[in-house]
């Protein structure tokens, strides 16, 4: 039989350092980047049905931009300067067949 832990002590599974320890490996992982690929292929008789492709890349947003991968930046779901271009250009648009429309009845 074991005797009950008191409150506030910290597990014997659990050692002091492991949160450190997460927290220095998950720095370094962001810091450096990392890739994981993997490739899914559904054969039938030797043809081939279905290929998926899996890429993921784990990286700070700095090491993203060092590696030339921004696209959050131009998604009008995640930026609002790609949000506010999309308006403007779709208002642009508008102006234009509005223009259009108008020189059509004069």
């Amino acid at each position: 039989m074991s005797t009950p832990r008191p409150s506030g002590l910290p597990s014997p599974y659990a050692s002091e350092g492991s949160s450190a320890n997460l927290a220095d490996i998950l720095e370094r992982v962001l810091d450096k980047g990392i890739v994981i690929a993997g490739d899914i292929k559904i054969n039938l008789l030797d043809i081939e049905l279905l290929t998926i492709k899996l890429r993921l890349v784990v990286a700070s947003v700095d090491r993203a931009k060092e590696m030339g991968i921004d696209w959050w930046e131009s998604d009008p779901a995640l930026s609002t300067r790609a949000r506010s271009d999309e308006l403007a250009r779709e208002n642009a648009d508008l102006q234009r067949r509005i223009a259009e429309l108008e020189g059509r009845t004069a």
